[in-house]
């Protein structure tokens, strides 16, 4: 009776094992589950690798996967019964001792066998184990490049098979470029553009023609592992501009803006007020990513205008030429710009002081003018003393750079002040005229007229 139940209980516990089996794996595997293994194993182990399902020594057939990077497996066995006989794939295999199988090329299957032999009772069992070495998931690149000719472009950032986007910057020139790229697994494929590169060939290269300056052209670089994980890298191919070209440019003084006519070709000049002894000059790039430099100020590139103000412009008359330099985004071309800004000569004809004096026997007298000097003022009159021949006029101009004429004659560009000693015979009364000529020729005329004094009786 007692034997029985022990029998019953076994098969019971092996019934529900198997069932556990079956539920864990799915059906569709096949799972080889014995009620009574005849010469059992007490321990499997395969490495790398896990076996599926679990180790039970009822259990005869397993399944292992492999990492693709593993060319062999080791498969450790120990028997229950100390007088068993045991072989791994035909070769005798001590209990405990590790016995290495050679696998196949990734996504193989390579049966690995066990078989045991019991000396006492001349029983034997079969255990079989499936190890399948799994298809590789490198979905990397090991070295990407952009050539142009047999020039190497940078990459920004440099490569790195973690790093998905990059950038290159070519010269104007260049109208096409080769991209090499190499698969970290040969075993991949890869599709440069619409270039495909096939498993088993490395590296792979395309050509790809360039859009035109300023343009950016996209190229896609997609890496298929043989287990079917892909992975995408971007490049960013940009034809550098070749853009010298200013888009506006302008010259303020005293807040009023003169726009230059960059549609007409150079020379470019803005004429200013006399009174204007600064400027401020404010350009635009036609390429915001070219650089320029307005004199000795830098704008760089990514920014579109620039202005440097209060630059100081020479004397009432003069030219003072302003450059502006456009390097394009190349770095090779560059242009430059001239806009010279004419100062206009001064228009003061004005006199800021004018004065006569006699000569007598007491010594310098000084004459009163009628009305008084005002220098808008034109006409004046004078009385001297009678019997008086000759007066010393002085007559001082507001601008030094004026021409004085006339009566007085002009002391020099830059001296303000000119005299003369004006002789005269009296009837009709003689009359002294100053001319006075501006910088940019403008005329004024100042008069004097001088009365002689009356007799004045002996007493």
């Amino acid at each position: 009776m007692r034997r029985n139940l022990l029998h019953f209980g076994q098969r019971f516990v092996v019934a529900l094992l198997l069932a556990l089996g079956l539920s864990s794996s799915g059906c569709s595997d096949s799972v080889s589950v014995s009620e009574d293994v005849s010469v059992p194993l007490a321990s499997l182990v395969v490495t790398p690798g896990t076996l599926q399902p679990g180790f039970f020594s009822n259990t005869t057939s397993y399944k292992v996967n492999a990492p693709t990077s593993a060319d062999s497996v080791t498969v450790t066995a120990t028997p229950k019964g100390s007088t068993v006989e045991m072989t791994i794939n035909g070769l005798v295999t001590a209990a405990g001792q590790g016995r290495s199988i050679s696998l196949g090329t990734p996504g193989s299957i390579t049966t690995i066998t066990i078989v045991l032999f019991s000396q006492t009772t001349g029983s034997e069992t079969t255990y079989t184990i499936n190890v399948t070495r799994l298809l590789s998931s490198d979905d990397n690149l090991s070295a990407l490049g952009v050539k142009a000719g047999s020039a190497s472009q940078s990459l920004v950032p440099p490569f790195a098979p973690d790093t998905l986007d990059y950038s290159v910057d070519v010269q104007t020139s260049i109208l096409s470029v080769t991209i090499a790229a190499t698969k970290s697994d040969p075993n991949a494929a890869m599709l440069i553009g619409s270039v495909i590169v096939p498993p088993g060939t490395n590296p792979g290269q395309a050509p790809i023609t360039l859009g035109p300056p300023g343009e950016i052209t996209s190229v896609t670089i997609e890496v298929t592992a043989p287990n079917g994980s892909k992975k995408r890298y971007n490049l960013s191919i940009k034809r550098l501009s070749a853009d010298t070209n200013l888009s506006a440019l302008s010259v303020t003084a005293n807040s009023v803006a003169h726009p230059v006519d960059l549609n007409t070709p150079p020379p470019y000049t803005i004429n200013v007020a006399t009174n204007v002894t600064k400027v401020d000059v404010s350009a635009t790039k036609s390429d915001s990513n070219a650089v320029m430099a307005i004199g000795s100020e830098t704008f760089p590139a990514g920014t579109a205008s620039g202005s440097v103000l209060d630059i100081p412009i020479g004397a009432p008359g003069s030219d003072t030429p302003t450059s502006i330099m456009v390097t394009a985004q190349n770095g090779v071309d560059s242009k430059t710009y001239t806009v010279t800004i004419h100062r206009a000569a001064s228009d003061d004809n004005n006199l800021s002081a004018l004065s006569l004096t006699v000569n007598t026997v007491s010594g310098t007298v000084p004459l009163d003018l009628t009305p008084v000097f005002d220098r808008n003022h034109l006409n004046y009159t004078t009385e001297v003393p009678f019997g008086v021949l000759e007066v010393t006029v002085s007559a001082t101009k507001s601008d030094p750079n004026a021409v004085l004429s006339g009566s007085v004659p002009d002391p020099g560009t830059g001296v303000a002040t000119g005299q003369a000693t004006v002789f005269f015979v009296f009837l009709p009364p003689p009359q002294i005229s100053i001319t006075v000529t501006a910088p940019d020729g403008t005329l004024k005329i100042y008069t004097i007229t001088v009365n002689q004094a009356p007799i004045v009786p002996t007493p």
